[in-house]
């Protein structure tokens, strides 16, 4: 069981204790994020550990865009035919070692899908770009596909992550 945890915009909170056991994860955690945020070319949210106040995970996110050809057919048959469609991309997602392995990435993913479908402007889908396999894999169990151009760079229509969340009654379940 996971303990109980706060999630909340980064702000100016000590992050020299977290380690997600991935070094350009984490020397951007504790080195650029902040300037990133105070530039407004990012919003970073974190996870804070209730019972201790520590800092248990992170992600960013940032509008971006997807060129409308690079979408599959099945994704964008019903779509005007822009050249691009608006995004909200993840830039980085990680999880303090110490606490890894309980389901709070699939949390922080939900939260940012929670944020993204509430936000004021429309945003078509999802974007992330996966540092390696195993990230790839756990954004494919939330229903991410793969750009076929860019296997590494997946997306999640916003459609499907409403249906998502909905569905699982105001929480987040594999689409």
């Amino acid at each position: 069981m996971i303990p109980p945890f706060r999630l909340e915009p980064l702000g100016t909170r000590d992050r020299s204790g977290f380690e997600c056991g991935v070094a350009a994860l984490d020397q951007y955690f504790w080195t650029q994020v902040t300037q990133d945020a105070r530039r407004r070319v990012t919003n970073c949210f974190v996870a804070i550990e209730a019972a201790t106040d520590r800092i248990a995970a992170f992600y960013t996110i940032a509008s971006a865009s997807v060129a409308t050809g690079d979408l599959p057919e099945d994704v964008t048959k019903r779509l005007p035919r822009y050249p691009t469609l608006p995004t909200v991309r993840i830039g980085r997602l990680a999880v303090d070692h110490r606490f890894q392995g309980n389901g709070l990435g699939t949390a922080m993913l939900a939260d940012a899908a929670y944020r993204i479908l509430h936000a004021a402007p429309a945003v078509f889908t999802l974007l992330v770009d996966a540092m390696d396999d195993q990230a790839v894999a756990f954004y494919e169990h939330h229903g991410f596909r793969r750009f076929t151009s860019q296997p590494r760079t997946l997306f999640l229509p916003m459609a499907t992550a409403e249906k998502a969340w909905l569905q699982s009654g105001g929480g987040w379940i594999a689409v």
